[in-house]
């Protein structure tokens, strides 16, 4: 009896066991017997082998939702750009000679009309006394000139000189005075290159490193005639491309009526510097190149800005956010929602019922530091898990958690 009452714990080799001697015992008592310790064994063996009750259900998974609200919401571009003087002038000699002075520190900031270099200037001073001499000779010769002709004059009115006298008088006048202006430009030209010799600093700016040292001789029709360059600084030019793809994307969206361009084309300039944080003045968009690149397939842009502190230099990578347009009605969630799948981008939504549902989407720009647009795929009331996807089963219940009181996405 008690290993009957155990049967539900046989193993199947007890109950077989326990088969066999059911068999002895029948042939043994005969019909009655065996008839009864027969319905007994079935009742054991139906014991012993009933299959275990289903498994419990799982519960439903515990999800945070966002529901969906179209926004307007501000439409910023992000470029890679590159910061370019407004205003570099390579430093190069007029004339040729000796470079006699480097009179600036190299890569420092120097003023307008400040001293840079200084060529020996001897030779183009005695140039310019010899002009200057020419032009008092010619000058001479102009005076005597006029004196000759203003006698011959009226002496050829009474005949006493003929006309071939005045014509020669009037010739030599004529002569002389074409002279002077000739001499008188001679001494010009002169007194410009020995100006020459002098060189100062075209604009306010930073200056490159001198190419040619002190002493060295400047041919100013060959390669040594760069000295440096001096490249301004306040304003500062930002450049950056847009391809045919982007200003495809642009017009689409405009047409389409999900962008909605600023007035007058007035577009603002925001600058990321490489350490992440934003540059502390904007700017405005002053060209825009007519033409693409062959090469590139895109067309430059070109952004004014201010550098009162000259805290940008020619030559940095930054990032250019374009500011003032706005993207109305967009549809708004966390990046932290949107899953990547084989065949593009998916959300879950839980339907009214609590049925969550895989649902394909479409992604656009980023959104703040957190969220993405969903160009299509969402509508408005649509409830996204945010928190809690990697539980969700597509077709499955899921259990919306509710928002604690006081936090500060209640808040807000």
């Amino acid at each position: 009896m008690s290993q009957a009452g155990a049967a539900g714990h046989w193993t199947k080799g007890q109950l077989q066991g326990a088969c066999r001697v059911g068999n002895l015992h029948r042939k043994r008592r005969g019909p009655v017997v065996t008839r009864v310790a027969a319905l007994g064994l079935c009742a054991v063996l139906a014991t012993g082998c009933s299959k275990e009750g289903p498994p419990p259900q799982r519960p439903a998974p515990v999800v945070s939702v966002i529901t969906v609200t179209p926004q307007s919401i501000p439409y910023i571009a992000t470029f890679v750009a590159q910061t370019e003087s407004s205003r570099q002038v390579d430093i190069v000699a007029r004339v040729s000679g000796f470079l006699d002075r480097i009179a600036y520190a190299e890569g420092e900031l120097v003023k307008e009309g400040q001293l840079l270099f200084q060529l020996d200037p001897k030779p183009f001073e005695a140039q310019l006394d010899a002009a200057k001499g020419e032009v008092l000779a010619q000058q001479a010769r102009y005076t005597t000139a006029a004196s000759n002709l203003n006698r011959i004059k009226p002496l050829a009115q009474q005949n006493a000189m003929s006309q071939a006298d005045l014509d020669r008088a009037q010739g030599e006048f004529d002569s002389s005075r074409a002279a002077v202006f000739s001499a008188q430009a001679k001494m010009k030209q002169a007194e410009i290159n020995l100006g020459y010799t002098t060189i100062r600093s075209p604009v306010t700016g930073f200056t490159g490193r001198a190419l040619q040292r002190q002493g060295a001789y400047i041919n100013a029709v060959g390669d040594s005639a760069k000295l440096s360059y001096v490249a301004s600084v306040e304003p500062m030019w930002v450049i950056f491309s847009v391809s045919q793809n982007q200003l495809a994307k642009l017009r689409e969206l405009a047409q389409k009526g999900e962008l909605v361009l600023p007035k007058n084309q007035e577009f603002e300039v925001e600058l990321i510097l490489s350490d992440g944080k934003p540059y502390a003045h904007t700017g405005k968009i002053n060209f825009a190149d007519p033409t693409f690149s062959q090469d590139t397939g895109s067309f430059q842009v070109r952004a004014v800005l201010p550098n009162p502190k000259r805290e940008l230099r020619p030559g940095m990578f930054v990032t250019a956010n374009v500011k003032g347009g706005t993207r109305p009605n967009a549809i708004i969630v966390p990046q932290l929602a949107v899953q990547q799948a084989s065949k593009g981008h998916v959300v879950y939504v839980v339907k009214q019922d609590g049925i969550a549902e895989l649902r394909p989407v479409v992604v656009g720009d980023y959104s703040g530091e957190k969220g993405i647009v969903i160009a299509t795929g969402l509508e408005a009331g649509d409830r996204v898990v945010v928190d809690g996807a990697l539980k969700v089963v597509p077709g499955q219940p899921v259990k919306i958690a509710e928002p604690a009181k006081g936090t500060d996405a209640e808040k807000k």
